[in-house]
Formats: structure tokens, sequence, C-alpha cells
């Protein structure tokens, strides 16, 4: 009898390696939605992959994930909505230009609806991950807004 376990191995992304700095990125939900598999799974995607990760798991407010933004100086928001909770975000963009943060990008996965991606995007989401989007797709699709980011902002 066959036992083992096929897992994926992962190693550190070369372009996050060749970073002077790792990404930070805070992986949340906000609002209601208590459904956290696929936020730990993709926190731990981008952790896998070189990336430093703050999770804050399930039923965060607007402020408080502003504010933890703030004080733990991440490059990117990572919010999973699998109810609803993404219509939250217009108040999350709102609330990080008030902290001048707005440098932060902002991606958001899970249950998207293709009128709330283009209203997001109007907002100015940085991407919208899907359900069933590869461990590639979002840690090189991240690692590369963060890596366009920093060349904008010089760094």
């Amino acid at each position: 009898m066959n036992t083992s376990v096929e897992t994926e191995t992962t190693e550190m992304s070369p372009q996050i390696a060749a970073l002077s700095r790792p990404p930070k990125v805070m992986v949340t939900k906000i609002g209601l939605d208590g459904h956290d598999r696929g936020s730990r799974l993709v926190a731990s995607f981008l952790r896998d992959a070189g990336m430093e990760v703050i999770y804050t798991g399930p039923w965060q407010e607007v402020a408080t994930v502003v504010n933890q933004a703030a004080q733990e100086d991440v490059d990117c928001i990572g919010v999973s909505s699998l109810a609803t909770d993404h219509l939250l975000v217009p108040k999350l963009m709102t609330a990080l230009r008030n902290a001048g943060l707005d440098d932060t990008i902002v991606i958001v996965g899970g249950i998207v609806p293709d009128e709330d991606e283009k209203m997001l995007k109007q907002e100015g989401v940085a991407a919208v991950f899907h359900s069933g989007s590869s461990r590639a797709d979002i840690v090189d699709g991240i690692a590369d807004l963060i890596i366009k980011r920093r060349k904008e902002l010089g760094e």
C-alpha cells in the first residue's frame, strides 16, 4: 500500500530573491465572511515563495486593516472574499487614501462576479484572482505588481 502524499514543492521566486528586501503582504478578510481556508492557503503560497506575510484572519474591520497595514509597512493587501465582502473594498480604498497609503497595492481573491471586478478595478484594485487561480499565477502576479510599484517609487 502506498501511503505517500504527493506535494508540490516550491522554491523562492528568482524575482523575489533579487529584491533588496522581501515583499510584505497582508492577507485579510474584511466583513463577516469567516471562510478562511483559501486565504490561509494563499498566505502559505506567498510565504513559501519568499514573501513576508501578515495574516489577520477573518472578521476584520476596514479601519483595523488600514492601521495594521500602516504599522507593518506592507507592500500589498490581499483581501479574500467568498460571500460578497469584496463590496467593502471601496471603503478600504478610500480609507487607505485618507491615511496616505495610496501607494499600497490592493488585490482581491475569491468569488468575484465580472461586474464587481470592473467596479473594484475602477476603485483602484490592482488585480483580482478568481477561485481556481494557480499558485504560480497568484505568486507571480503579486510579485510582478510589487516589483513594478517599487520601481515607480524609486526603491
